[in-house]
C-alpha cells in the first residue's frame, strides 16, 4: 500500500499513485523493515529536480520495478526540503562512499538506517540490476551488509569538525577577496567554470567589503576595488544571461555552461530571495539602472507567481512541463516573429540572441545590451510575455518553508524600503505573520506548511536563524516592535537548543529525532550555512539590545570563516558578509520620532539607503524602552533626531538627512 496520499509535501504528493508501496520517513518504516527483515529503500529528492522526475517515471512508475521493490525493501520517500537533516546524514554518506552526491539520492540502508550502498540517479536496467544484487547481497551476506553499515556509521560520526579560528580580521577579509579572485572568470563573470551557481553570500560579501573602504586600506587597499569589480561583473552577467528570466524576472537555479547561457530551468525560492537582497545593495552602493530593474522584476516576479493565498512563499517552480525541460522558457526564431511580426520579429531574435542555444533549434533568452528604444523594448517584451503565458506552466511547489521565508521577508522589506513600494513590504509582513502565526509553536519553530495547515517536522537551525534575520530586517523597515520581539525568542531557542558547546552550532536542536549521525555543517552551500545565518542574526540582535551573550556567541560562530577564508571562501560567503559587519561594528543607528512626522521619515530613508555593512536601525517614538537601543535617546529642540552609535557608544545626535550621511560615512 501507498501511504503518501496525505502528506503535506508535494514531492511525495508527486507518487501517491506510484505502484510502489511508499513509506513517509518515521517509525512505521523503520518498524515494518525490522518486522519483515529487510533493508529500507530511501530515495530522496524534492518536487522540481528533473532527475528526480525522470527517475520516477522510468522505474517508480513501472509495474516490474515496483514489485521488485515491494518485494524485498521497505521504501521510504523523503523530501530533502521538508527533513533537510535526513537529506544531510545521508548525503554525507553518499559523497563519503561514492566521491559525489545529488539528487535522487538513493540510499539502501539496514532497518535501523545505517547506509551501506548509496548512490543517486539510476537509469532502469541499471536500478532493476541493482534492487537484485542488494537483495542477494542482504540474504546471502547478511554479515559483510552489516559490518559495511556499521563501518560507514562509525567513519562518519568519528569525522573531524571543522576547527574554529579567532574571530575574523579586516587582515582576514582582505585574504578571502584574494582567495576569491583566484577562482573569478575575469571574462564572464562568477567563480569557477560549468556548472555556474550564483554566488549569493559571495557576493553579498563583496559588496559589504567595497562598501567598508576606508578600513581596509591600509591592510590591502587593491582589494576594495577588486571586490567591488567581482560583485559587479558577476552581477551583470547573471542579469544579461539566460539563467535570468528575460521576460518575467526571476533566476533559475543554475547554468550548465560557464556563459551564464542555459539554465537548469527550475525556479527556487530561496536563490530569488537572496539574489534580490544582493541586487538592491547593488543599486544602493552604485545607483546601477540594472541593478534596480533587476531587483524589481524579481520582486514582482515573487509576488506574481510563488504567494500563496496565506500569504507566504513557494517553494520552487518545476524545470519541465509536459515533460520536456525547459520547454515553458526557450523560443525559436519563427516563435517569435509569429507573436511580434516580421519587423518586431526580426528585432527581438537579435536583441535576445536566439541563435540555437538550446535543444532542437530553441534559444533560451538573454540580453547582452540595453536596447536604445525602451518603449519598443517593452512593447515587446509584453508581448512575447502574454504568448508565453498561454503554455503549459511548470509544475509549483506550494509548500511554505520557513528559513526561506524568512530570507523572502529580509529581502523583500528591504527592496520595498529602498524603492519606495510598500506593496513589497507589505507583502514582506503578511508572510512574517504567517511564520509567526502558523509556523511557530511555544518557543519552537515548524519548518514547513502548505495550505494553511503546518506540517509536523520541526524547524533546523536555518529555519530559527533565517527567520530571525528576516523579522529583524522587517523591524527596521517598519519599526514594529513584534518583530524585534519574536526575533529573540527565536534566538534565545538557537542559543539554548542548538549550541555545541565549542562556539558552533549543530543543525538539530538537541531533543530532535534522533538519527545515525547529528548533523552539523559551518559551511554555505545554496543557502547561508545554519551557523553563519544565526551569527549573523545574533549579532544585528545584539547591536540592538546590547546583549553580550549574543555577540560573544555570534563571534565564537564565526570563528570557522578564519579557517576557511584563505583557501575556501566560497564555502563561507555569508559568514563573510557577517564576519564583515562585525569588523566595522556594525554600525548602529536609532531613529527617534513621531512615525506620522516627515522628518522622522526622511531620515529613516537615510538610514536605510547607506550601504554600510550590516548597518542595523532602530526606529521608534519617544520613550520607548523595548528596543534597548532607543532607551534614552530623545528628540532634539523636538525635532526627530538620529543616533549613531558602535557597540551602544553613541554620537551627537543628528537631525537631517544630510548630517546623517556624514555620519555614517565618516
Amino acid at each position: 500500500m501507498n501511504r503518501l496520499k496525505n502528506a503535506t509535501s508535494p514531492y511525495l504528493l508527486q507518487h501517491a499513485d506510484n505502484p510502489v508501496d511508499w513509506f513517509e520517513w518515521g517509525e512505521e518504516a523503520f518498524a515494518e523493515a525490522t518486522r519483515r527483515d529487510v533493508p529500507l529503500l530511501i530515495s530522496v529528492g524534492y518536487s522540481a529536480c528533473h532527475w528526480c522526475h525522470v527517475m520516477a517515471h522510468e522505474s517508480f512508475e513501472d509495474e516490474t520495478t515496483a514489485a521488485t521493490m515491494n518485494e524485498h525493501f521497505v521504501n521510504v520517500k523523503v523530501d530533502r526540503e521538508e527533513r533537510p537533516d535526513v537529506d544531510a546524514v545521508y548525503m554525507a554518506a553518499t559523497q563519503a562512499m561514492t566521491g559525489q552526491g545529488g539528487w535522487p539520492m538513493t540510499v539502501f540502508a539496514t532497518p535501523q538506517g545505517h547506509p551501506f550502498y548509496t548512490g543517486t540517479y539510476f537509469p532502469k536496467p541499471h536500478f532493476q540490476r541493482l534492487l537484485a544484487g542488494v537483495s542477494n547481497a542482504w540474504t546471502g551476506d547478511r554479515a559483510a551488509v552489516l559490518e559495511q553499515g556499521s563501518k560507514i556509521v562509525e567513519a562518519l560520526n568519528e569525522r573531524a569538525a571543522l576547527p574554529a579560528g579567532p574571530l575574523p580580521t579586516a587582515h582576514t577579509l582582505a585574504q578571502a577577496v584574494e582567495n576569491l579572485s583566484r577562482s573569478f572568470d575575469p571574462v564572464r563573470g562568477g567563480f569557477g567554470g560549468a556548472p555556474k551557481f550564483p554566488p549569493s553570500m559571495a557576493l553579498e560579501f563583496l559588496l559589504r567589503y567595497a562598501a567598508a573602504g576606508g578600513p581596509h586600506q591600509e591592510e590591502s587597499p587593491a582589494t576594495v576595488g577588486l571586490a567591488a569589480r567581482m560583485a559587479g561583473e558577476t552581477l551583470e552577467a547573471m542579469a544579461r544571461g539566460g539563467i535570468y528570466d528575460q521576460l518575467a524576472g526571476g533566476f533559475a537555479r543554475y547554468s550548465v555552461d560557464a556563459e551564464w547561457v542555459v539554465p537548469h530551468f527550475e525556479k527556487m525560492l530561496y536563490d530569488n530571495a537572496l539574489l534580490l537582497r544582493v541586487y538592491t545593495h547593488w543599486w544602493r552602493a552604485t545607483g546601477s539602472p540594472l541593478a534596480r530593474r533587476v531587483a524589481l522584476e524579481t520582486a514582482d516576479w515573487l509576488l506574481a507567481e510563488m504567494r500563496t493565498p496565506e500569504g507566504g512563499f513557494a517553494s520552487a517552480l518545476d524545470a519541465d512541463s509536459e515533460g520536456v525541460e525547459g520547454k515553458f522558457y526557450v523560443w525559436t526564431p519563427e516563435e517569435i516573429r509569429e507573436v511580434l511580426g516580421e519587423e518586431d520579429g526580426a528585432w527581438a531574435v537579435g536583441l535576445f540572441e536566439v541563435t540555437g542555444t538550446f535543444e532542437h533549434g530553441t534559444s533560451v533568452l538573454q540580453l547582452p545590451v540595453d536596447p536604445d528604444d525602451a518603449e519598443r523594448f517593452a512593447r515587446v517584451r509584453a508581448a512575447l510575455l502574454a504568448a508565453r503565458a498561454l503554455r503549459v506552466r511548470p509544475g509549483r511547489d506550494d509548500k511554505v518553508v520557513a528559513a526561506w521565508n524568512g530570507l523572502a521577508v529580509a529581502a523583500l522589506a528591504e527592496t520595498g524600503a529602498v524603492f519606495d513600494r510598500p506593496d513589497l513590504v507589505e507583502a514582506a509582513r503578511a508572510a512574517a505573520t504567517l511564520l509567526d502565526e502558523l509556523h511557530v509553536d511555544g518557543d519552537r519553530l515548524l519548518r514547513t506548511s502548505r495550505d494553511g495547515r503546518a506540517g509536523g517536522n520541526a524547524g533546523v537551525l536555518e529555519d530559527y536563524a533565517d527567520v530571525a534575520e528576516g523579522l529583524l530586517a522587517l523591524y527596521g523597515v517598519t519599526g514594529e516592535v513584534r518583530w524585534f520581539r519574536r526575533a529573540g525568542a527565536l534566538l534565545e531557542t538557537v542559543l539554548d537548543r542548538f549550541a555545541d558547546g565549542a562556539g558552533g552550532f549543530f543543525d538539530t536542536a538537541d531533543d530532535a529525532e534522533r538519527l545515525f549521525q547529528r548533523p552539523q555543517d559551518p559551511t554555505d552551500n545554496a543557502t547561508p550555512s545554519g551557523q553563519f545565518a544565526a551569527a549573523g542574526a545574533l549579532l544585528s540582535h545584539a547591536a540592538l539590545t546590547g546583549s553580550a551573550r549574543r555577540r560573544e556567541a555570534a563571534e565564537a560562530a564565526l570563528g570557522t570563516v578564519s579557517v576557511l577564508a584563505g583557501k575556501h571562501a566560497r564555502f563561507a560567503g555569508w559568514g563573510l558578509a557577517t564576519a564583515q559587519a562585525a569588523v566595522s561594528g556594525p554600525v548602529e543607528v536609532a531613529i527617534v520620532g513621531a512615525p506620522d512626522d516627515p522628518a522622522t521619515s526622511a531620515l529613516h530613508r537615510a538610514a536605510l539607503l547607506s550601504p554600510v555593512p550590516g548597518l542595523v536601525i532602530a526606529l521608534g517614538e519617544p520613550g520607548s524602552a523595548e528596543v534597548p537601543l532607543l532607551e534614552g535617546r530623545g528628540l532634539v529642540e523636538g525635532a526627530p533626531a538620529a543616533y549613531v552609535c558602535r557597540g551602544f557608544t553613541c554620537r551627537m545626535p543628528v537631525t537631517t538627512p544630510a548630517a546623517l550621511r556624514t555620519e555614517l560615512t565618516s
